[in-house]
């Protein structure tokens, strides 16, 4: 039996190189990324570099070889391929002027179709909602592109359809369920047929240029080219799902790109905003207006676990309640609020919302309607305002839904001081540090600010301290009637009245002296029985124990290390991973509290500083009126 070489078999096999990949599919670098990426094949890190690098020592991109092997059977191998025979073709037409053989070149130009693409890494419709996040938050991010070299109009323009289209799906189907504000955009959280679909929208401002070596264009435009076929394919099912008319209806004046609106970047996102706030042709005839059947809960009692199906209840109706959140109410948004997340959110929850006609196209109602129940606005007063509706912060429409109920507007009056923005995203339970906040949500018995925390402290100190002024009092009174009690009892049985102590018999002495002393020892006895119950009940101060950190770390620095040696040397790596882990949590925490004790020292410094100028001011106007009175 023949001896195997080395590197024939075992894991120098199973990877091949980058340079070795392109000489087997005989592609360009370009081609063979922009491949890599419609297919979802990625380099890989082996366990044994230098075994699977046929024992080089340079680091090298490498991929499975089953993976390349995959490649060579693409139909998109070949139209790349026609790409270069075009180009070399095409360029030969150009180089000797032949135009008329150019103009038919061009219009057989080979087009690749990514279709089956997105059939073979979605087999089902579930697997393609799972992986729709990434999708969503890249589209938004290049629908609000203006054309570039490697971005063309036409790719912008459709990425915005697409995502007009999915949102005008979540305001039909109601189905958004967490949102956020963030510096990086809007976060948007919805559920649909069960999966939770999270994306994000980019706030707006001007395009800054990049230069290319911060972001590569080109490779991002490959996603956007899949992700556009894929997306298209999600709505289509999404839209047929609802028996909604698929491509959407839009006005006629809506989404129609001309030299106008690709002129003025403003308008050409007002068209976007204004599509939103229109309803969309349903191909039944089922009123907009009729809600979705009660899920029938009792049909599910038949099992065992009572406790599961009542908490498929409450999750059904408090989903069923979040639903119409603002339904019945109408929203008025001033001009210098961003639209297009107030928009989806107010649409999904079945309110009503407007702008000002004269600024932005697509008003459904003017400002001076007298049904408007609440008007956004965010500057610090207004010269017209109307008694009927609440004039609120966008902070509180994000605050409704993420509490899932209609909030007092109290706090978010205008120019008022906003509660902290919390997000939904994160866990109740982590063993993280949680703010105050929201620590107060999930227990309304810690809903206190800290002007009101101290102020009940020291009314808590003055009503201890009354109480132990009135309990010395009972004891005191309660010691001198009984002393009273013992000296009457004394004068009654002691001796007769008007008889001199000098002038009786030795007897009678001795017979009085020892009575005297046995009711001075049952007066002593009382009196010390009633001082004992006094020390029960009179409050003592506590006594301060001073814990020595010194002694603490050296404790857990012992305990970490007989931990340490009892680790198997197998396990090292991941045990000091574990406590790397651990250490950056702690670090972070400490972080958190430390800030936030800051930020809780600058806000009672600034309150004293108040108070002290109020002080100042007031005496200085004391100090004038005093002056002019004696003037």
């Amino acid at each position: 039996m023949r001896r195997p070489k080395k590197y024939e078999a075992g894991e120098a096999t199973q990877y091949i190189s980058r340079r070795a990949a392109l000489r087997k599919l005989q592609l360009s670098l370009n081609d063979f990324r922009r491949l890599c990426i419609l297919k979802g094949v990625y380099p890989r890190e082996p366990k044994h570099r230098r075994r699977a690098q046929k024992g080089s020592s340079e680091i090298k991109i490498l991929y499975h070889t089953k993976d390349i092997r995959f490649l060579l059977h693409e139909p998109i191998v070949w139209t790349l391929r026609d790409y270069k025979i075009f180009a070399k073709k095409s360029g030969r037409d150009r180089a000797i002027k032949d135009f008329r053989n150019l103009k038919r070149r061009l219009a057989l130009f080979p087009e690749i179709k990514l279709d089956h693409i997105v059939k073979e890494r979605y087999p089902t419709f579930i697997d393609a909602l799972k992986d729709l996040d990434d999708c969503l938050t890249l589209l938004f991010l290049f629908s609000t592109f203006p054309s570039l070299h490697l971005i063309p109009r036409e790719q912008s323009n459709l990425c915005r359809r697409l995502t007009i289209e999915f949102l005008h799906y979540v305001i039909a189907s109601k189905s958004l369920r967490k949102v956020f504000i963030s510096i990086k955009g809007y976060y948007f959280q919805a559920e649909i047929k069960g999966q939770k679909v999270t994306w994000i929208v980019p706030h707006y401002y001007p395009f800054k240029p990049q230069s290319r070596q911060e972001v590569d264009f080109k490779v991002m435009s490959i996603f956007v080219e899949f992700y556009t076929i894929m997306l298209g394919f999600t709505n289509y099912r999404l839209y047929h799902g609802l028996n909604l008319a698929y491509p959407p209806q839009f006005p006629s004046s809506m989404l129609q790109d001309n030299e106008e609106t690709l002129k003025d970047e403003t308008s050409f996102v007002s068209e976007r905003i204004a599509a939103l706030n229109f309803e969309l042709l349903r191909t039944d005839k089922v009123q907009e207006d009729e809600e979705e059947p009660d899920i029938d809960m009792e049909l599910l009692e038949q099992d065992g676990d009572s406790k599961r199906i009542i908490k498929m209840k409450q999750e059904a109706q408090e989903i069923a309640r979040l639903r119409n959140l603002f339904k019945g109410l109408k929203f008025f948004i001033n001009r210098e609020v961003p639209r297009e997340p107030l928009v989806i959110i107010i649409r999904s929850f079945g309110g009503k919302v407007s702008w000002d006609s004269s600024v932005f196209s697509g008003s459904t109602y003017d400002e001076s309607d007298e049904t408007i129940t609440h008007q956004i606005v965010d500057r610090p007063s207004l010269s017209t305002q109307y008694i009927s509706r609440d004039y609120i912060q966008p902070q509180w429409v994000f605050d409704c839904v993420n509490q899932r109920q209609l909030l007092p507007t109290n706090k978010y009056f205008l120019g008022e001081e906003l509660p902290p923005h919390l997000s939904p995203f994160v866990d109740a339970k982590r063993d993280t540090y949680v703010p105050p906040e929201e620590k107060a949500l999930h227990d309304p018995s810690l809903i206190e600010t800290h002007a009101q925390s101290d102020d009940e402290s020291d009314e808590e100190e003055a009503a201890q301290n009354e109480d132990d002024t009135v309990d010395q009092e009972l004891l005191d009174a309660q010691l001198q009637r009984a002393y009273q009690q013992e000296t009457a009892e004394y004068k009654k049985y002691g001796g007769p009245d008007g008889v001199n102590e000098d002038e009786e018999d030795t007897d009678d002495d001795f017979d009085g002296e020892q009575e005297s002393d046995e009711e001075e020892e049952e007066l002593d006895e009382k009196t010390k029985r009633l001082q004992e119950e006094k020390k029960k009940m009179s409050v003592q101060s506590g006594k301060v124990h001073k814990v020595n950190k010194r002694q603490l770390h050296k404790a857990e620095v012992d305990e970490h290390r007989l931990q340490a040696r009892m680790v198997k040397p197998r396990h090292r790596n991941l045990f000091r991973k574990l406590i790397r882990e651990k250490q950056s949590k702690e670090k972070e925490e400490w972080l958190l509290r430390k800030k936030r004790r800051n930020i809780d020292n600058d806000t009672k410094e600034a309150k004293k500083l108040v108070k002290r100028e109020a002080k100042k001011a007031a005496a200085a106007a004391a100090a004038a009126a005093s002056q002019l009175g004696v003037k």
